[in-house]
């Protein structure tokens, strides 16, 4: 691909030269656009009239890489500036409810008809079909009916959201993210666009395939708290140390388990079978005591690293300080935000600049003139 001088002068990484357009939205839209932006990709965020800009701390985290522009787009002439844009992008990310975009006039087919190779990402929670599609819901709601919310935590309490990270950011956002550029690189490749239909249960039941083959096999109950990885299994389960701190033990392979009742001083000789079940509640009380005889700390110098595979159980200021998220540059730069992931040897990403230059800028770079960039201006 060929760059004009502007462009080269846009962020490095393998998305150099695409140009998005992002509607405002919540949750992982935004989060979707930074990881294109710190990608190398130009952001367009659309706001709407009267949005307020930085006013949660923790959004504006997501918010780099951007130019912003406000467009009413139930206002007609808006709508046009819109659909002017539109012609020299690569990509539109929306998270609206199901028809939104149709009944404002700029649904996939007026899109599509207006630039034909233009990668449209539409984000929802339930999708865009289905008698749930135009219902309100957060990331547990996704997570409750896929099934997954129901498999996490102990089976003598209530199911635990695991923060919002496998509905918005992992169900929602990173498969958003792959679709899009699947889509762009048959976009490149045929000069044909297309829809890109991202719903965070779709991705969460996907995310569950693994799960799913061992129900289908046998292999996994749906009775919480039952299964080798959901917290009952006594080398696949956190425990209490003397300092009323945690360890995770995950030593699920045989050569691990030995090495994990080594490093813990016990003989396996002496030890209940670790292959049948029932002897899993006197396993998990002798490990417990053991564990309870040392600080987290004085465990993980023990057994960190070998392959007893023993982890401390860190808060977050304290993953800042291990020395493999150090050693890693997780947390190097002026930012103090996690570093982008994933890591390209070639054109490495980078934390998008907050200050982009603006809308104006921006749409000069990708070729915009006459009426929009005069409205730019204003």
């Amino acid at each position: 691909m060929q760059f004009t001088n502007n462009e080269r002068d846009t962020p490095a990484g393998p998305l150099r030269g695409v140009r998005v357009i992002e509607l405002a939205a919540i949750g992982p839209v935004p989060f979707t656009a930074m990881l294109l932006a710190d990608m190398g990709a130009e952001i367009l965020r659309i706001d709407p009239p009267g949005a307020e800009r930085g006013a949660l701390p923790q959004e504006e985290a997501t918010m780099r890489g951007r130019s912003r522009l406000t467009l009413d787009l139930k206002n007609p002439v808006h709508l046009g500036y819109l659909r002017e844009i539109l012609t020299h992008a690569d990509m539109l990310l929306e998270g609206m409810r199901p028809g939104v975009l149709e009944r404002l006039g700029i649904g996939p087919d007026r899109c599509l008809a207006i630039n034909p190779a233009l990668v449209i990402g539409r984000m929802t929670g339930w999708g865009q079909t289905g008698p749930l599609a135009e219902s309100p819901g957060h990331d547990p709601n996704y997570l409750a009916i896929s099934g997954a919310l129901h498999a996490m935590g102990y089976g003598d309490r209530p199911p635990l959201p695991p923060l919002n990270l496998v509905g918005d950011f992992g169900g929602g956002a990173l498969y958003l993210t792959v679709g899009l550029l699947a889509a762009l690189l048959h976009a490149r490749a045929t000069g044909v666009g297309q829809v890109v239909d991202a719903a965070m249960l779709d991705g969460v039941s996907s995310l569950l395939t693994p799960i799913h083959a061992m129900r289908n096999l046998g292999m996994w109950s749906d009775v919480r708290g039952t299964n080798l990885m959901d917290g009952i299994c006594p080398f696949a389960c956190s425990y209490a140390t003397a300092d009323d701190r945690y360890v995770m033990v995950a030593a699920i392979e045989p050569k691990f388990y030995r090495a994990l009742v080594s490093g813990l001083g016990l003989d396996e000789t002496t030890l209940p079978s670790r292959d049948e079940e029932a002897n899993w509640p006197l396993l998990k009380e002798r490990f417990a005591a053991v564990f309870r005889t040392r600080t987290r700390d004085e465990w993980a110098r023990r057994l960190e690293g070998t392959d007893a595979c023993v982890s401390p159980i860190l808060n977050l200021g304290e993953a800042r300080e291990h020395p493999q998220l150090k050693s890693r540059g997780i947390f190097s730069d002026s930012s103090d935000l996690p570093a982008p992931a994933p890591r390209f040897s070639h054109t490495p990403s980078r934390h998008a600049p907050k200050d982009c230059g603006g809308a104006r800028a921006c749409l000069q770079r990708w070729g915009v003139s006459g009426e929009v960039l005069a409205f730019a201006r204003l």
